[in-house]
């Protein structure tokens, strides 16, 4: 089974929103870093927002003011509530966690875990 599994994903027009969930499944969760990554076909994995273990976040450029991420520790989730979507915010997005409290990157080569992702299509 797969340790993370995304769900939430769909098609909206431009200006909507969605919230992606990703949920811990096969092991131990609690105050891990967790981060959200999205990938176009033929383009390398981009971070899109991570939150640590004392729920500090970090973004990258393209989510400022419009994504926020989020944890519910008990029900083993981490959120991603994105607003004001974009077509150039299409692709899968998939979550990943680090072996740690703190995040300190958003490089997709320092994650792992990964679930298998949810598509995310905006339209104009």
């Amino acid at each position: 089974a797969q340790p993370l599994v995304e769900s939430g994903g769909g098609e909206v027009q431009a200006g909507g929103s969605l919230r992606l969930s990703c949920e811990a499944i096969g092991y131990r969760y609690g105050g891990y870093c967790m981060a959200w990554f999205r990938r176009t076909p033929g383009k390398d994995s981009e971070g899109v927002e991570s939150i640590d273990g004392y729920v500090t976040t970090t973004y990258a450029e393209s989510a400022q003011g419009r994504f926020t991420i989020s944890r519910d520790d008990a029900r083993r989730i981490v959120y991603l509530q994105m607003n004001s979507l974009k077509p150039e915010d299409t692709a899968l997005y998939s979550c990943g966690r680090r072996g740690g409290v703190l995040c300190n990157t958003l490089s997709a080569n320092d994650y792992g875990s990964w679930g298998q992702g949810t598509q995310v299509t905006v339209s104009f």
